[in-house]
């Protein structure tokens, strides 16, 4: 009792709005709120003990449904309470509004944060919840076909099970709730998933020293789409590469190991608290990459708990399933053990990790060996042209490669061309078998069959 912790608070004198404390901590882990205590712990004692042992346990039954326990104390010749509260498995709320005690601060739950507590509550996490205008023959066939193949060479289902239509493929992983198809399967498989869920994209942005923003991409699509554009993205735009030779073969080097990367970039999205409707952010400096997403902590984890230290089950455990079938993350709560040895393996500097109560940062600082690298894209605009491909080329490249749906017109707003220029592009880039077109103009996608940058 000598300090104010997440389960204990010191209070002077009572007041009838400490019920809100008493609310706080039956949704949270319980806790004891002592009345006569100063907050260095001193005892100040507290007047008319025995009405307030009658007055607070039927406040507390009468207005949130609860019982605690009211017991006299005595310390230094001064005597005080103790209300002890329980924690309780279902939400309790005071006067209609719900309270969370974190850390040593009691906190009124609103909108995403009442919204995840609710469902925690409740036995259930933000992806499971169902989506009723969702149908499945609104999902992507050809990310359908792609999860069967990586879920083939996986060997983590059973082949039989590959070949069952749609409809049973996606029971088989558990996304459907009743006859609703739920928000992970949105995520994974629908090609427009922020029609349902806002800010699931990932946003890229290149920044100098002095935080100034140089240039930004963003990458949309379903999280499948989402993983492969933004690692293709990163290590061909934003990352410098070193250069060597082996014999007379030219070996790039990124800064940091595209596995971890890749790894960190899945243990994002699976943690990732998707009802604050803010994207993934990924910064890139000269000498650093920091992956950012948005999630805040339920009470019973510690930052070691959703590291993986401890073998937590996913935030999105739906979500994690579908990737862990695919063959894209391996046992669930091992993903921060994974970047961390293949940095170590590969002789790369240990990332760093931290909480800051909004979301969690994963920092890679960047390893050189050389001092020839691989410039950026837009640091290029003198270099000579990549085998004869004009500049304008290789930006329509880039753009296939974060999201090859792209339509002509999208290519024309995003770089700025005419867009009788971006079809004659295209057209040259399809005479040279570098790129071709998969399906109808509508509906269909591009393809990048031989360039190297």
């Amino acid at each position: 009792m000598d300090i104010e912790s997440q389960n204990i608070e010191f209070k002077e004198s009572w007041r009838d709005e400490y019920l809100k404390w008493i609310c706080g901590f039956s949704n949270a882990q319980g806790g004891t709120l002592y009345i006569g205590i100063r907050n260095n712990g001193e005892a100040c004692g507290v007047r008319e003990t025995s009405k307030l042992m009658e007055d607070i346990p039927n406040k507390v039954r009468d207005m949130m449904g609860i019982l605690v326990d009211v017991n006299l104390k005595e310390k230094d010749g001064r005597n005080y309470l103790e209300i002890v509260t329980e924690a309780y498995p279902y939400p309790i709320s005071f006067r209609g509004k719900y309270y969370q005690r974190s850390g040593t601060t009691n906190q009124e739950l609103k909108g995403a944060a009442l919204d995840r507590f609710l469902l925690r509550k409740q036995g259930r996490t933000w992806d499971a919840v169902p989506v009723p205008y969702l149908k499945w023959q609104e999902l992507d066939n050809i990310t359908l076909d792609l999860f069967r193949s990586y879920a083939k060479k996986s060997g983590r289902m059973d082949e039989t099970d590959l070949l069952d239509n749609t409809q049973e493929l996606l029971d088989k992983l558990r996304l459907f709730e009743s006859n609703y198809l739920k928000r992970a399967a949105a995520l994974l498989f629908h090609p427009d998933p922020e029609k349902y869920i806002t800010g699931a994209f990932i946003k890229i942005g290149y920044f100098k020293a002095d935080a100034n923003l140089i240039y930004q991409d963003e990458i949309h699509g379903n999280l499948f789409q989402q993983v492969k554009s933004t690692l293709d993205l990163i290590s061909t735009k934003y990352l410098r590469a070193t250069i060597s030779y082996e014999g007379i073969q030219r070996v790039e080097t990124l800064p940091i190991p595209r596995e971890a990367l890749r790894e960190a970039l899945l243990n994002a999205i699976v943690h990732k608290s998707y009802e604050s409707l803010t994207p993934i952010q990924i910064s890139v400096y000269d000498d650093k990459l920091e992956i950012w997403n948005c999630g805040t902590l339920p009470e019973e984890w510690s930052i070691e708990t959703l590291l993986g230290k401890h073998r937590s089950r996913p935030y999105n455990p739906d979500i994690a399933n579908v990737f862990f079938r695919a063959g894209e993350i391996e046992a669930w709560g091992r993903g921060v053990e994974r970047i961390i040895m293949v940095c170590k393996n590969a002789g790369y500097p240990e990332p760093e990790f931290k909480y800051d109560g909004g979301g969690l940062w994963t920092i890679f600082t960047f390893k050189y060996q050389e001092t020839t690298r691989k410039r950026p894209e837009n640091d290029q605009k003198n270099d000579q042209k990549n085998d004869q491909i004009s500049q304008q080329e290789i930006m329509i490249i880039n753009q296939i490669k974060t999201n090859p749906y792209i339509s002509r017109k999208e290519l024309a707003t995003q770089l700025k061309i005419h867009d009788s220029s971006i079809k004659r592009r295209l057209a040259t880039l399809q005479e040279k078998s570098i790129i071709r077109r998969i399906g109808p103009d509508k509906g269909g996608y591009w393809e990048i069959i031989n360039y190297q940058q």
